[in-house]
């Protein structure tokens, strides 16, 4: 018997090319859109990023428009398959940047780092003569990360460039500069990165193309050096090998992941607060996040979307 077609696709993605009128551009993304898919698209001069889902044919109609615009034909995508909506509500907006480093002279468009394929990674990072940089913030790294990597712990991506300038260039500091391989979730922070790098005078650097959650798509576990899951910024929280749904939740107070165990912490207040925020929650937001979580509740009995669910945050 033939498997019936999921009823909601996650496209995730992204391209650095110049955009002129960005106000053109955000009203014919939002009216592509309308009224099936849902999801945030960013448009800045410097390009596109994003994420949305839908039914398939939405998303492809939307995928095709965006390809047709000047510079956008080899837009980078990436899908997932969702048994139901992961977001509440469209957002086309226009930003300074795509994803926010601070560094207004990059062009990755044309300075990035070499692209290197999900199948030729593991051979990249396992040279002894190659430093391997994670350009996420720490609570993704957190959750999953690839063996041996450098985490510079950053809360943000805009905080990277001050933790290369501090403490990341001390890690190159040898009689042979060594290479340096930068991953990120979908490809757009690490390519964003090695363009900083190499204004920084950094000239080998390399990034993986299509990010961890295209080497997860394609990578057999059985060859994975990836160890735990993926942050993902939607309700699907984490996911794993060929992309399939993780065990982490989101906490609604923080918007943080919460892992098995740290779902077993008597701290813990499903819907309410988690490890990283009981602290800082009164009685009073406590309330309130009890009685969000019991509408969510009854919004979800009744086949509905709760509007005033949480998100997980924006890639940052």
């Amino acid at each position: 018997m033939a498997v019936p077609p999921s009823p909601v696709r996650v496209a995730a993605l992204y391209r650095f090319a110049a955009i002129t009128d960005c106000e053109a551009v955000r009203d014919r993304l939002d009216a592509l859109c309308r009224p099936d898919v849902r999801g945030t698209l960013l448009v800045a001069h410097e390009g596109l990023n994003g994420t949305i889902a839908g039914p398939p044919a939405a998303i492809d109609r939307v995928l095709g428009g965006i390809r047709a615009l000047p510079g956008f034909a080899e837009l980078d995508v990436k899908f997932a398959d969702a048994a139901s909506m992961p977001f509440h509500r469209l957002k086309v907006r226009i930003k300074p940047e795509i994803v926010t480093m601070g560094q207004p002279d990059l062009d990755p468009a044309v300075n990035a780092g070499t692209y290197v394929a999900p199948a030729d990674w593991n051979a990249l990072i396992q040279d002894p003569d190659v430093v391997v940089i994670d350009t996420r913030n720490d609570y993704e790294a957190a959750v999953g990360a690839f063996a041996g990597a450098v985490q510079p712990n950053t809360r943000g991506f805009r905080d990277f460039p001050d933790w290369f300038r501090t403490e990341g260039r001390a890690l190159l500091d040898r009689p042979t500069p060594p290479k340096v391989a930068m991953y990120c979730t979908g490809g757009i922070r690490c390519e964003k990165a090695t363009a900083f790098l190499k204004s920084e005078g950094v000239q080998d650097v390399f990034h993986l193309e299509g990010g961890i959650l295209r080497y997860l798509e394609t990578t057999p576990a059985a060859d994975s050096l990836w160890r735990g899951e993926c942050f993902v910024f939607d309700e699907r929280v984490a996911v794993g090998h060929g992309l399939t749904p993780g065990t982490h939740s989101l906490c609604r107070g923080c918007r943080m992941p919460v892992s098995d165990a740290g779902r077993m912490s008597p701290r813990y207040i499903e819907g309410v607060c988690c490890d990283r925020c009981a602290d800082s929650r009164t009685e009073a937001d406590r309330a309130r996040y009890l009685e969000r979580a019991k509408q969510v509740e009854i919004a979800a009995g009744r086949g509905m979307a709760h509007i005033g669910a949480v998100q997980a945050p924006s890639e940052d």
